[in-house]
């Protein structure tokens, strides 16, 4: 559990005003001396993320964040780095001393309600102020969970622990597959994995990995080739696979190997339907046939790494969207967090399989593009749908399918 990917952990926020003790809250749940404690309001900076083993929860990251009434010149970007937090959050903690409620903590509160972020506040530091009747009764009033907490001397930490579990999201407990719900027990997959330079050594990527556990935890089984070997390995086949999983770079091979009567789809685009909503990618394809000359189109990576000469998203899908066009895009590169507030500028926004990141700030990145009316799609979708094989990709999710055919009707 302790190895579990940071993009299948439930995040957890903890918000509140500068110095009301965020910083030692995170130490007492974790046990560790994690983040700086200090009496000068400001100490904690850019968020600070620890991930444990929170039972019965299961695998969590905690983040802690700067205050949210900071000020300056550098509060204004801490508090900008905080408010990016919530993007990520799951399940959040909202801290102020056990005698106060005021305009902050009503901004955060306001917040976490408009994104509908499950949240639990903690009045914090009893050991040195009493729990006022007034902030208890308006909590109550509006049914805000809370609990009287002292992080220092570690008292209400276990309580704590017992009101997460109660107020976490309830499906947090019943999470979605990759493809066990594609596989019936028994039935075979097929994994088509190229070796090439962009393969990290002695390993497979976190995709791959996940699939291949998802297969087994729902009692099917799979084959893993490289695509120069799919055709020799079904041939020796007695009975054909279910489905056929394959990297989107190959996918036109892997398509024409396949049989007719197989699915087949790619890594990128399970990991759409995993992370965010595979229907929204299917309607952003749309947005590709109406694509001009001069246009501009932004390139979204979750995870920061360093570009090969050949990078899929720095210069494969560029290359192919001009070649599809027939003149220049402009593509531009965003990556990890900076996630840019300018979607206006973009007639389309294609994102990676965002393996690394978890469901909600996948969802919440295809809320924002949603909001400035910004078509949003992904690498797998936009790759099989240049190379003309997209139907076949997507005959697994047939809702999918019905929305690309909608927007193309």
């Amino acid at each position: 559990m302790q190895k579990t990917p940071k993009g299948l952990r439930l995040h957890i926020g903890i918000f509140g005003r500068r110095n009301v003790g965020k910083s030692s809250l995170l130490n007492a749940l974790t046990s560790q001396h994690i983040a700086i404690v200090s009496d000068t309001p400001g100490t904690t900076t850019d968020p600070v993320e620890k991930t444990m083993e929170l039972l019965p929860l299961g695998p969590v990251v905690f983040i802690d964040t700067a205050g949210i009434d900071d000020m300056g010149a550098l509060g204004e970007m801490r508090k900008k780095k905080t408010m990016e937090v919530f993007d990520r959050t799951d399940l959040a903690i909202l801290i102020t001393e056990a005698n106060h409620w005021g305009e902050f903590e009503e901004k955060i509160k306001n917040i976490l309600n408009e994104q509908k972020i499950p949240f639990v506040v903690v009045l914090n530091k009893t050991d040195v102020t009493p729990l006022v009747k007034d902030v208890e009764q308006r909590l109550k009033k509006e049914k805000i969970s809370f609990i009287p907490v002292s992080a220092i001397e570690k008292q209400g930490i276990n309580e704590l622990k017992e009101l997460l579990l109660q107020t976490a999201p309830k499906e947090w407990f019943n999470p979605p597959t990759l493809i066990g719900d594609l596989l019936p027990p028994g039935e075979l997959a097929i994994l088509v994995v190229p070796i090439d330079l962009q393969a990290p050594k002695g390993r497979l990527i976190l995709p791959q990995v996940q699939t291949i556990r998802d297969i087994l935890d729902n009692d099917a089984y799979c084959m893993v080739v490289k695509e120069r070997e799919l055709r020799d390995a079904l041939q020796r086949l007695n009975r054909k696979p279910k489905l056929v999983v394959c990297d989107s770079q190959c996918v036109l091979k892997t398509v024409a190997d396949t049989p007719k009567d197989a699915w087949v789809t790619t890594f990128s685009i399970v990991m759409a339907r995993f992370k965010g909503d595979l229907a929204a990618f299917a309607r952003g394809l749309k947005a590709i046939e109406q694509l001009k000359p001069g246009d501009k189109v932004l390139i979204a990576e979750a995870c920061t790494h360093h570009p090969l000469a050949d990078d899929i998203g720095r210069v494969k899908i560029p290359r192919w969207l001009q070649q599809y066009v027939g003149g220049k895009i402009n593509c531009d590169v965003c990556a990890g967090r900076n996630f840019p507030e300018n979607l206006e500028e973009y007639k389309l926004i294609i994102h990676c399989a965002a393996c690394v990141l978890n469901r909600r700030e996948m969802l919440t990145r295809i809320y924002k593009a949603q909001q400035k009316g910004v078509p949003i799609t992904n690498y797998g979708l936009t790759i099989s749908f240049i190379q003309g094989v997209i139907n076949r990709c997507l005959e697994p999710f047939p809702y999918a399918k019905l929305c690309l055919e909608k927007e193309s009707g």
